[in-house]
């Protein structure tokens, strides 16, 4: 299987260096910077003898070079900065998802695609938009990421293991993301059980918050390791078909609600990518946030199509 990351800044090394230590497929680092990526790819893979993994990794400036991949990920488009929302780089990454899309849709026309530049969820409409691909075959990274977070911080308030904890984030990757407490549990406990509600309410408000937390402490940048573990995931659930009920951002027409938008919702993943959308049931409060998340997407590509940027 063949593995194609468009983009070799940190997220893009990131996700090279988990695909390869889990041994998911052969990959192929692309970058415009020349030689950037052979540099890259040569470092990891002169580790293997000591990691102990078998899989190949290559390094081009050349785009051409992810014809035939099964999988390609795009990580490619500007980081968030202190002070930056997702939305204030909308403009410029537009700009490189659409080139990117075009290359991929020349190049591997039958992959899976996977976007996790940001806005994740706007430019995953854009990735769709401009191959032309199946609905199916375009997914964007969000809630994976989201629901590890918050896994993490339910994790650390208890005391326990991040194993025994699972969560569900939905809507879109942003400040208007919705955790949901009631589809979170510890061990099968659900964490209204293990935890008063102020502590589930500021849990929930850091996780919306939680990668402009990383960026206000490294100033130059934004998260790369825990978004590179979460595209890793859903990599080997499409590659190996593991067939895996995770959130991630879907193309949604008509599910809880929401038409003709990129949204995190629960989806089964495996080898044709979105293999079904799980359609869970909201309360009221829940339902309302979740569109009011959707919402903002909407309203963006309005302005978009407006001005005719997409």
């Amino acid at each position: 299987m063949k593995v194609s990351i468009i983009g070799s800044g940190k997220v893009g090394i990131a996700t090279a260096l988990y695909l390869i230590e889990k041994k998911v497929a052969d990959v192929i680092l692309i970058d415009v910077i020349k030689n950037w990526a052979e540099g890259i790819a040569m470092d990891i893979v002169q580790a293997s003898p000591i990691r102990r993994y078998d899989v190949s990794i290559c390094g081009y400036s050349e785009v051409s070079k992810i014809q035939d991949s099964d999988v390609v990920v795009v990580t490619a488009g500007k980081p968030r900065l202190p002070g930056m929302s997702r939305e204030d780089l909308l403009r410029d990454n537009i700009k490189i998802m659409k080139q990117v899309a075009k290359d991929v849709a020349k190049y591997a026309p039958n992959t899976i695609l996977i976007t996790v530049s940001n806005p994740l969820d706007i430019l995953a409409y854009v990735a769709l938009k401009v191959t032309g691909f199946a609905l199916k075959k375009v997914i964007g990274m969000a809630g994976i990421l989201d629901s590890s977070r918050f896994r993490y911080f339910i994790a650390s308030e208890l005391g326990v293991s991040p194993k025994n904890v699972t969560a569900l984030v939905l809507g879109g990757h942003g400040d208007l993301m919705v955790p949901l407490p009631r589809y979170s549990t510890v061990h099968g406990i659900p964490i209204t059980e293990l935890l008063p509600k102020s502590t589930i309410d500021r849990l929930v408000e850091r996780t919306r918050k939680a990668g402009g937390e990383i960026v206000s402490y490294l100033k130059t940048g934004s998260a790369y390791w825990s978004p590179g573990s979460s595209v890793a995931e859903m990599v080997e659930c499409i590659v190996r078909d593991r067939r895996r009920i995770v959130p991630c951002s879907a193309y949604l027409r008509g599910e809880y609600g929401v038409e003709g938008l990129f949204a995190g919702v629960p989806i089964k993943i495996g080898r044709n990518g979105v293999e079904e959308i799980i359609e869970l049931t909201l309360t009221t409060e829940e339902k309302q946030a979740l569109h009011l998340s959707a919402g903002k997407v909407k309203d963006v590509i309005e302005q978009l199509e407006t001005e005719n940027l997409i």
